[in-house]
């Protein structure tokens, strides 16, 4: 597996080269997920990270939401409410943090999904969503089709 939700955020919280960006069931914080019973056994983040709570330190130094004071770009959180790989709260937590922040943010939680999205309509609101979060964040009127979607602190 690939966490290329992680890898989004922590590209945002840790570099400052891009203007925003869409997390899809992203972690946000590390040790909250390493806390997760069903991570936890599993023991996955132990390869990606290091042994916890052994290296709570660099779970801490790696989680994004550790890191929200270096955010300053708006965020789009989409993810699947029935998640048990990154559960929900990690978008919730994020949402709250940017929120807290100022930052321009939008959460979509769907219904019935988990980790990746399969039915058909979810997928294609994910995907007006992110034209629809883009358009509003960079100024871009007129977009044909284009759904409308509540920022927060836009």
């Amino acid at each position: 597996p690939i966490p290329k939700g992680y890898t989004t955020l922590g590209a945002l919280a840790f570099k400052d080269v891009f203007k925003a960006g869409t997390s899809l069931y992203g972690i946000g914080d590390l040790t909250a997920l390493a806390g997760d019973t069903h991570k936890f056994e599993s023991r996955y983040l132990d390869g990606l990270v290091g042994a916890y709570p052994e290296e709570e330190k660099l779970y801490k130094e790696r989680s994004p939401i550790e890191s929200v004071d270096t955010l300053s770009c708006p965020i789009l959180l989409l993810q699947g409410v029935e998640d048990k790989v990154v559960p929900p709260n990690q978008a919730e937590m994020m949402h709250e943090a940017l929120l807290k922040k100022g930052i321009p943010t939008c959460l979509k939680m769907y219904e019935g999904e988990q980790h990746g999205f399969r039915k058909a309509e979810n997928i294609e609101d994910a995907l007006d969503s992110e034209l629809a979060f883009y358009g509003n964040v960079f100024g871009i009127e007129d977009i044909p089709g284009a759904i409308e979607l509540k920022i927060d602190n836009l």
